[in-house]
């Protein structure tokens, strides 16, 4: 896998993509990013905070790290060449002819969405004159269908219509998209990371919408002046030189990679106690969430932090180090409050499992990384 990160970097014809692991800061966004790579059913991430702080590009940088996939060639859906679920109907109907699917490999897709995007845009759209001249489907495929087993970014989504951010949330939920015009249907798969971003000062989610996103995270502006410097500098001998700062952080990515790669492949035989599942759920009552979005994401969050850390057992800090990021944006609040820092969630954390603070931070390494290559 290493070398499909090497061979891409070093390609001349691409254009350079500032890498994962030398971004600075931010470690909210970029765990609540690669838990949703490495099990996509958390159900996406929302990420809140001030402008200029890097979601853009730490977004951009997660697709170029992750490994080239295998598609079936000239389809518009990405369809994965053995799996069901994520092939479109053609496909599949070739598979039951006893076809040959020609593959190819291709970089995971990061589709950024407009913010002036109209349905059939994101959806795509039916030729009706074609199909009622010529008997054929004709289906011009839209944004969701290009971000099939990728990623779609939808930057400034508290800006959104509310209509279009349902038929993303649906679709990211369901891993399908549906298109219906004048007594005809047509489906496609669409299972993709789900990023929203936006700034809090320009309007909140509604928070049926906001309860849909897996994980909420915020980020802020570095204050810490030698860090800001630090940041700066990389920017700048970033572009100065691509290829070169590429190299310089080449082997972090291609560790990083091979990390998510052996996760992903781990998560089937993570396990979660069952007494911890009910101390999640107790949680979760405590804090009157509503709905069971927030036990499931929690649970699904865990495991694939455990994953991550190349571990099979669900611990204590292991839940601690997400439950925040699942729970903070399902809370009931005051309108004029803005949303739960987290520390609600915390104070009920360390009662339910009637742990010690200074135990759990002991335990937990102060919620720092152990994933080699990122820091």
């Amino acid at each position: 896998m290493s070398s499909t990160v090497s061979a891409t970097a070093a390609a001349p014809a691409r254009r350079a993509v500032f890498p994962f692991t030398a971004i600075v800061g931010q470690e909210e966004m970029k765990l609540a990013l690669l838990l949703n790579v490495i099990d996509p059913k958390v159900g996406g991430v929302m990420i809140m905070g001030d402008r200029g702080t890097g979601k853009s590009t730490t977004i951009r940088a997660l697709a170029d790290l992750l490994p080239e996939i295998e598609v079936v060639q000239d389809d518009p859906f990405n369809s994965h060449p053995t799996d069901p679920d994520l092939m479109s109907d053609a496909v599949r109907q070739q598979l039951a002819r006893g076809e040959t699917l020609p593959t190819v490999p291709k970089k995971v897709q990061m589709v950024d969405l407009p913010l002036g995007a109209t349905e059939d845009r994101v959806c795509g759209t039916i030729d009706i004159e074609k199909a009622l001249a010529e008997g054929i489907k004709a289906f011009e495929p839209g944004l969701l269908a290009k971000a099939n087993r990728g990623i779609l970014y939808v930057d400034e989504v508290n800006l959104l219509d509310d209509h279009l951010v349902d038929v993303l949330l649906d679709s990211a939920a369901s891993g399908w998209n549906t298109v219906e015009r004048e007594g005809i249907s047509i489906r496609h798969p669409a299972r993709f990371v789900l990023v929203g971003s936006g700034n809090p000062e320009e309007g909140e989610l509604r928070p049926q919408l906001l309860d849909r996103f897996g994980m909420h995270a915020e980020i802020r502006t570095v204050k810490e002046p030698a860090l800001r410097v630090q940041i700066v500098e990389q920017r700048t001998e970033f572009d100065q030189n691509p290829q070169t700062f590429l190299s310089h952080y080449q082997e972090q990515q291609d560790a990083l990679q091979q990390t998510l790669v052996e996760a992903q492949g781990r998560l089937p035989q993570v396990a979660i106690d069952y007494e911890l599942r009910v101390k999640i759920s107790q949680v979760c009552a405590e804090l009157d969430v509503d709905g069971l979005r927030g036990d499931i994401v929690t649970n699904r969050a865990a495991k694939a932090l455990t994953a991550l850390e190349g571990r099979t057992e669900v611990t204590i800090p292991d839940i601690r180090r997400v439950i925040g990021l699942c729970l903070r944006h399902r809370l009931r609040k005051d309108p004029l409050e803005s949303i739960d820092s987290g520390y609600k969630v915390d104070k009920v954390f360390t009662q339910v499992f009637g742990i010690v603070e200074d135990e759990v931070t002991a335990n937990n390494g102060a919620g720092s990384y152990s994933t080699p290559g990122l820091r």
